[in-house]
């Protein structure tokens, strides 16, 4: 018995000593594979050329905006958006009734102001009139006339005709309606004879180091991200009150050729005339975060 137990002893003790000397080469090589070289790298301060990266919307060098000089009721709009036209072409007409009729009006004016004329510079003749008296009738016969004049105008006015060919890109008003002067009530452009502009919003920061005739690289979606080459035209000296934002105004070389539409969105690098300062960090330092884990760009 005291054979079998000595026998027992020495066999738990040779697991127990097996056990622990396992567990020390586990541990050995989970901290030997935990073991990550590094490379130290020292991080210099530079300058750099200052991009601004912006977006809007493409129009034209040229949109109109058209209106009636006079108010009135809209008689008849001619096209619709979209419709292509050519210089002279009637758009819309307004009803004429009211502004006929001051037209006979102006024109029984002067006809009355020509006979008291006449009548005047014939008793002047027979020096029965005096020369002021013939003086406030030839005066009174060129005001009756230049109203005549203003008008005619007028009536000119009470239809819209296209200024040059183009296209319609808005209708504000339909048929029927009644507008005042200078009101908007066809949008058109020149379509093929002007030049294509990228209208951007940018910050107040941003605007201060933009300056006129920096380059810029657009591109649009619509035009399959085609880099398209530009230039900084103009600079809003006034912030949008609704967004607090500046317009700059950017033309496209050579955009005559292109195939855009006013409205279109496209995206633009400016490429101002500043230098900023930043640090240079190797871009295999950055880490980017995946939960709890850090993976290595």
């Amino acid at each position: 018995m005291k054979i079998v137990r000595s026998v027992l002893i020495f066999i738990a003790g040779s697991i127990v000593f097996a056990s622990c000397g396992t567990k020390t080469n586990e541990k050995s090589d989970v901290s030997m594979e935990s073991v990550i070289p590094v490379r130290l790298t020292e991080i210099k301060k530079s300058q750099r050329q200052e991009y601004i990266a912006a977006s809007g919307s493409f129009t034209t060098d040229d949109e109109t905006m058209l209106s009636f000089k006079t108010g009135g009721i809209i008689t008849r709009i001619y096209v619709k958006e979209g419709d292509k036209i050519s210089k002279g072409q009637v758009l819309a007409t307004l009803d004429v009734t009211e502004i006929g009729a001051a037209v006979n009006q102006a024109q029984l004016s002067v006809d009355k102001a020509s006979r008291d004329y006449d009548r005047v510079q014939n008793l002047f003749r027979d020096s029965v009139a005096t020369l002021e008296q013939l003086q406030n009738a030839k005066t009174g016969k060129e005001i009756a006339e230049q109203q005549l004049s203003s008008a005619r105008f007028n009536l000119s006015f009470s239809e819209i005709r296209a200024k040059a060919d183009g296209v319609v890109l808005r209708k504000l008003a339909n048929a029927g309606q009644i507008v005042g002067p200078g009101i908007p009530v066809i949008q058109t452009s020149s379509k093929g004879e002007s030049d294509w502009l990228l209208k951007v919003s940018v910050s107040d920061k941003e605007w201060s180091s933009i300056s006129l005739k920096d380059s810029v690289n657009v591109i649009a979606d619509a035009l399959r991200n085609k880099n398209i080459t530009g230039y900084v035209t103009a600079k809003a000296e006034n912030a949008d009150p609704m967004t607090g934002s500046f317009t700059i105004e950017i033309k496209l070389v050579d955009g005559k050729k292109l195939n855009i539409a006013s409205g279109m969105f496209g995206k633009a690098t400016i490429v101002t005339g500043q230098q900023v300062s930043g640090w240079q960090i190797p871009y295999e330092a950055l880490m980017d975060g995946n939960g709890e884990m850090d993976l290595c760009l």
